[in-house]
């Protein structure tokens, strides 16, 4: 199940290549979600859209070769200046004059060019795992390598043009598999390995080839010194497929604040969600003034309770009234905000409890459990580890409430 459906969707074209995209929310401010190298489309962002969208208009996009965007045959279809020119039709067709942009490994590269070379478009950028042409980069990842038949296709050997037409999904495996060199990374590894079989290596091959091709734009060191608005760098120093040292020579050139991950591998935004959105939410309120919930001054004398119950099954919420009642009793002047979903919030309502505004942002956990169940079977481990965009962006609301 989805935590957050769009409120709209659709495709703009450009040059015959249609690009499909969604919009979440309706805040004041818009924030746009680069895609990142087309071996994953927008899904990449699945653990940030429902957080932002419940402050800011949230526009993302499948990048052409992925996803629900045209695959073109055409080697030239994929050069930077298409990827970048896509950005920008997105934000047009969508009605986005600025934005706040958030780019993922080569979404950051897209991303800084457009702050460079279109600043009026751009508030705030967001770089994570940022793919750039500054910093020193893996010899693995250079044309020659990836052009020459490789005597075997161990290890990186892997990243070569010949074996992705002759095993795509043995590279796609690899490659994801050091996407996330983090300890515990398998469910992200499970959904980027379903969505690399979105494509082929012979897509991905283009867009390799494309690199060649000379950008309209400056993309030297000089590019990255004329971006003025507020950047944010997250860079996990294990990244096994940009640097870390290439993540820290665009925060230097750009003057950037720099987040570093210790051990962290490519995707900070995927494998640490909650941490990477906390850190957003604090750079946006801190260098553009967006507002954000503060803490309210409270009587010390005043005891608040936060209370959490499960929404499957209403014997918990029966239990948990139960104990409120008692805790009235030890402290009568005990104020209890519930932090809980339907069919929970019902009990408690018809009970006379207080149920906590942002209880209205969780994504239904009951749902979710509904649709795993289908007729009648139920693969509980299964259905919780599916239940990952669910729980983390309820853990995120959560947090707030905190």
């Amino acid at each position: 199940m989805r935590a957050k459906l769009p409120v709209q969707d659709g495709f703009v074209e450009r040059d015959g290549v249609k690009l499909y995209y969604e919009v979440y929310g309706d805040g004041p401010q818009t924030m746009v979600f680069v895609p990142p190298w087309s071996i994953v489309h927008s899904r990449v962002y699945k653990a940030q859209l429902p957080y932002f969208s419940e402050r800011f208009r949230c526009v993302t996009y499948d990048g052409r070769g992925n996803g629900k965007s045209d695959r073109p045959a055409d080697v030239a279809a994929y050069s930077l200046d298409n990827y970048v020119a896509d950005l920008l039709a997105v934000m047009d067709a969508t009605g986005t004059e600025k934005a706040i942009i958030v780019g993922l490994s080569f979404g950051g590269m897209i991303t800084s060019v457009v702050a460079a070379h279109h600043p009026e478009r751009v508030t705030a950028a967001i770089l994570a795992g940022t793919s750039a042409s500054i910093g020193p980069a893996y010899p693995y990842m250079a044309p020659a390598h990836f052009l020459t038949r490789q005597e075997t296709s161990d290890g990186w050997n892997k990243y070569n043009r010949a074996h992705w037409l002759a095993d795509y999904p043995d590279f796609a495996q690899f490659f994801v598999r050091n996407i996330f060199s983090d300890p515990h990374s398998t469910k992200q590894i499970e959904d980027s390995i379903e969505w690399a079989g979105e494509t082929t290596g012979a897509v991905l091959a283009r867009i390799v080839e494309a690199r060649s091709i000379v950008s309209k734009y400056d993309v030297s060191e000089a590019m990255y010194r004329k971006i003025r608005c507020p950047v944010l760098v997250i860079h996990g120093d294990n990244d096994q497929l940009q640097p870390y040292a290439r993540g820290k020579a665009v925060a230097e050139v750009t003057c950037a604040e720099l987040v570093t991950f210790p051990g962290g591998g490519h995707s900070p935004l995927g494998r640490f969600p909650a941490k990477c959105n906390a850190l957003i939410t604090d750079f946006l309120d801190r260098r553009l003034g967006i507002a954000v919930p503060r803490k309210v001054a409270r009587s010390v004398k005043t005891k608040k309770v936060l209370y959490l119950s499960s929404p499957i099954g209403l014997g918990h919420g029966r239990r948990d009234i139960a104990i409120t009642r008692e805790l009235r009793k030890l402290h009568p002047d005990l104020q209890v905000d519930w932090l809980a979903q339907d069919p929970v919030t019902r009990l408690l309502e018809t009970s006379g409890e207080r149920v906590h505004p942002l209880s209205s942002r969780l994504a239904s956990e009951t749902r979710h459990i509904e649709l795993e169940s289908g007729e009648h079977d139920l693969n509980a481990f299964q259905a919780i580890r599916r239940m990952d965009e669910v729980l983390i962006s309820n853990f995120i609301t959560f947090h707030a409430a905190v």
